[in-house]
């Protein structure tokens, strides 16, 4: 052994180590990996050396990859993959179409076959399609904790199954547990789409009952999530946090406004049917008939109703698509971008919705549309920045007088505490205290 590789074995020696228990890693793509790919991205600056559990990607159900961003992998860290189980799989074959975004929600009205599919997925996969990597997981996972003496584990969803596998760990090992989750679990927007047995809802809510009351700490992305959550188990509310989702310092490092041909509002995301854009639409025609230099740009998957949707419209010539690319070239074309379109879905808990992709567009600076609940987590955040335009489906505010009375001033000081850098000192101390 040389004396580099020896005095790095020396430091990982003198970190605490912590098992991160992830179904999402690279080569897997969207925002759902992104979150812990960061945190673990900067877990050494202070003193935590993970380990990482993930399912193999030869046996897992990634709606997207994104290849690029493996670069941001610690060089280094222990990475362990198994294999697992998926309904997908043979969903894919049947039916001759990818791994669907959000279970099998979202899309245009469902035929027969597909409404049986999602009957199967609701009532016979709880909580979700993905519990078959569990098994597998938690073999591995006990081979670890032995294997390193590990006293922490921590465990990300959705798949909100991956918390059960958490559950099992507490359970036999008497471990510290924290539980993140990105979504709600039983109240997630596209569970109303899996015409589910009142069987299957309260089997589904009891496991996640058991999940949030054995969790050592619960950590949430929103202040209406943890109020969720709070209000129907009172006596964890001593043991949630909210650590928000972020965005990349690194990202935007060194990188300027991109000049362009056309001004372009732009989406960056998946948009299906569930998202509010009808007011949006009809306002965007009416500035653009008056501007013709202006575009729409929707990069990501736009599920196809949405799509025929506007490609019937009058004003189809002044919109673009771009199917989904990597991580870095859609930070891109924010930034190549006049303004930037936020929309969050309908739903009952919409409000506690936060995509990571919000962080993002404010640490690109760009102006931002938003459409979405406006006593919302989401609005909160926007509204301490002076670029934004809220327009929700009953409130069309007009793009000209935004653009023509834009206040270009950006607070930096709020923005830089949502960087990751900044929020895995959050994650630390959890894991530390």
């Amino acid at each position: 052994m040389n004396r580099n590789s020896f005095q790095i074995k020396s430091i990982e020696f003198l970190m605490k180590k912590v098992l991160v228990i992830t179904y999402y890693w690279p080569p897997s793509g969207g925002s759902g990996v992104q979150r812990w790919l960061k945190f673990v991205k900067y877990f050494r600056e202070f003193g935590i050396e993970p380990i990482i559990l993930t399912v193999d990607p030869e046996f897992a159900s990634f709606p997207v990859l994104d290849e690029s961003l493996i670069s941001d992998i610690p060089k280094g860290i222990e990475i362990h993959s198994t294999k697992a189980k998926s309904p997908f799989k043979i969903y894919s074959k049947i039916r001759q179409r990818k791994v669907p975004q959000s279970g099998f929600a979202g899309d245009s009205k469902p035929n027969l076959i597909e409404r049986c599919m999602r009957f199967i997925r609701g009532n016979f996969f709880i909580p979700d399609a993905r519990i078959g990597w569990n098994k597998f997981a938690i073999k591995k996972a006990e081979e670890l904790i032995s294997k390193h003496q590990l006293d922490c584990v921590i465990t990300t969803s959705p798949p909100h199954s991956s918390q059960l596998i958490g559950l099992e760990l507490k359970n036999k090992f008497h471990l510290r547990w924290i539980a993140d989750l990105r979504d709600p679990w039983t109240d997630i927007y596209y569970n109303k789409e899996l015409y589910r047995t009142k069987w299957a809802e309260n089997l589904d809510r009891r496991l996640e009952e058991k999940c949030l009351k054995s969790a050592d700490k619960v950590i949430v992305v929103s202040e209406s999530i943890a109020e969720l959550f709070t209000n129907r188990y009172q006596r964890i509310s001593s043991k949630i946090s909210i650590i928000p989702n972020g965005y990349d310092e690194a990202d935007f490092q060194n990188k300027e406004p991109i000049e362009s041909d056309y001004n372009y509002i732009s989406y960056i995301g998946n948009l299906g049917s569930s998202y509010p854009i009808n007011s949006f639409l009809s306002e965007f025609k009416q500035f653009s008939d008056k501007n013709p230099n202006w575009r729409l740009r929707f990069v990501g998957n736009v599920f196809e109703k949405v799509k025929k949707q506007i490609l019937n419209s009058d004003f189809s010539q002044r919109v673009e698509f771009i199917s989904y690319v990597e991580h870095k070239k859609a930070i891109d074309y924010m930034l190549e971008s006049k303004a930037l379109l936020l929309i969050i879905p309908n739903s009952e808990e919409n409000k506690g919705i936060l995509t990571g992709k919000l962080f993002e567009y404010l640490a690109a600076k760009r102006p931002i549309i938003f459409i979405g609940p406006e006593d919302g987590d989401a609005a909160k955040i926007l509204n301490n920045s002076t670029m934004v335009l809220i327009n929700n489906k009953n409130i069309t505010h007009s793009l000209q007088d935004f653009f023509q009375n834009i206040n270009q001033d950006v607070n930096m000081s709020e923005i830089e505490k949502y960087s990751r850098k900044n929020l895995t000192k959050e994650i630390v101390s959890l894991i530390i205290n």
